[in-house]
């Protein structure tokens, strides 16, 4: 049955998953980028989503290939797919990654504001989808026709789906940062009520790895 993933989430020592005030020239707000400095030399990283052929190996890079390992369809927030925020003032803006993203399936964007889905090379279709999280959902996993449905974010969206109990698995990446602001993750969460249990934890020189299984 397929199963709605959290892979390769990055988290500072005091629970956030995003820094304040993103902005086009700072995605992951201010202080993000340092959370995820134990994916960016991965081979499987650089390769799936930079397009080189270079980087580490080891449990880092196991975890990023994991995190594409039998992924069928995505879901994301608006704040994942871009800075806009409101109405779309126009079609210009198609995402972060350029013209050739790295998801390479259909990926399911939740927002108020309708706007026609985009195609993009390598496979990415972007479909905007205005009736919520189930809504998204259900049509990610018609789209993943069987695998797993990954959940890319960001912290509001992943709370949503977690307070709404469709989340089956999280990999969560604890950087050895403090944030002191930002988005938290887990606050007024009951994860334990909610079914999790720790499957699985990697400590490397970067992150410590765990796995949440419900």
């Amino acid at each position: 049955m397929s199963r709605l993933r959290v892979c390769c989430f990055s988290l500072s020592l005091d629970g956030f998953g995003a820094g304040p005030n993103q902005t086009i020239d700072n995605p992951l707000g201010e202080g993000g980028e340092a959370m995820h400095k134990w994916v960016f030399p991965t081979r499987n990283f650089q390769r799936k989503v930079m397009g080189k052929e270079e980087g580490t190996s080891g449990p880092d890079d196991d975890f990023v290939a994991r995190g594409f390992d039998n992924i069928g369809a995505w879901i994301l927030g608006r704040n994942m797919f871009g800075p806009v925020r409101g109405e779309w003032p126009d079609d210009e803006w198609k995402g972060w990654w350029g013209d050739n993203p790295p998801y390479h399936t259909d990926v399911f964007v939740l927002t108020h504001h309708p706007r026609e889905p985009i195609k993009m090379e390598g496979g990415t279709v972007f479909h905007f989808v205005t009736d919520g999280i189930h809504a998204a959902l259900e049509r990610a996993r018609a789209s993943a026709g069987g695998k797993d449905v990954r959940l890319g974010g960001g912290v509001a969206t992943i709370r949503q789906y977690l307070e709404a109990g469709l989340v089956d698995e999280m990999h969560l990446a604890i950087s050895p940062v403090l944030l002191g602001r930002g988005e938290h993750f887990f606050a007024g969460i009951d994860t334990a009520s909610l079914g999790f249990r720790c499957t699985e934890h990697v400590a490397t020189e970067s992150a410590t790895h765990v796995v949440l299984t419900r």
